[in-house]
């Protein structure tokens, strides 16, 4: 399984907020995003995220799609992002959604890490294609 790393740039705007009931509001964002490295990508996210009463307790859900190159093949696919904070104890999972490749990247699988160090994002890749 190929390993690819490089670092992105990104751009936020706020949403107006989701109802959730009972007086819970969702934030809603909406980040663009310019991938640099292996991946030469664009993308845009939309982000849904809510906190609890307890301090660095929360959780956000996204849906992304990107569109560009990996390692010199053409198409677009979509991730999905799952992440909690307990706590103050981070957890993200970040994974291309089943089937969502197109083009050179039919069939695509995998997941993608973020690390944040010093307000630079970086990503490392793990994906596979059929040969």
């Amino acid at each position: 399984m190929p390993k690819v790393k490089g670092e992105f740039e990104v751009k936020r705007g706020v949403e107006p907020s989701c109802d959730l009931g009972g007086g819970l509001e969702a934030m809603h964002a909406r980040f663009d995003k310019v991938f640099r490295g292996a991946l030469d990508a664009i993308s845009v996210v939309h982000m849904l995220a809510v906190m609890t009463p307890t301090p660095g307790s929360g959780a956000y859900v996204a849906v992304e799609r990107i569109e560009g190159n990996l390692d010199g093949r053409e198409g677009s696919f979509c991730m999905q992002h799952n992440g909690t904070l307990d706590r103050g104890a981070p957890s993200l999972s970040v994974t291309v959604i089943p089937d969502s490749g197109t083009e050179a990247l039919t069939g695509l699988r995998g997941t993608l890490a973020i690390d944040i160090v010093d307000d630079r994002h970086f990503y490392v890749f793990d994906y596979s294609l059929p040969e």
